[in-house]
């Protein structure tokens, strides 16, 4: 039997299986840290039945979403969604074209001729 920890989401599930995964998941978070969902809730600032709710695998708002798990000090898990910007190799090499290859010395100004 697969643990709940390893196990992954994969595109094929139903979004519905993927919010009871979810739930699955955070309720594997909290037993882990061996805190009961009274006590889950009171530190996320939200009801017991919402934990429950949650942990069975019904809908929740994301502000829920993120209380939760800042109480289960895994709100690194939303690290996921902040992804850093790629930069393409061809940019790169635009780039080093445009950076100087060697110093010139200072010219002097033009002076007008009239």
């Amino acid at each position: 039997m697969e643990s709940k920890s390893y196990k992954q989401i994969k595109p094929a599930m139903a979004d519905p299986v993927i919010v009871k995964e979810i739930g699955g998941s955070l309720r594997h978070m909290r037993l882990n840290k061996n805190i009961s969902q009274e006590q889950l809730a009171r530190m996320a600032g939200v009801d017991r039945t919402t934990i429950s709710r949650m942990e069975a695998g019904r809908a929740a708002t994301l502000l829920t979403l993120v209380q939760v798990l800042r109480a289960l000090d895994k709100l690194d898990i939303l690290n996921v969604f902040s992804e850093e910007p790629q930069i393409s190799p061809l940019q790169v090499l635009k780039m080093q074209e445009r950076q100087r290859q060697k110093a010139s010395p200072k010219r002097k100004p033009v002076k007008n001729k009239k």
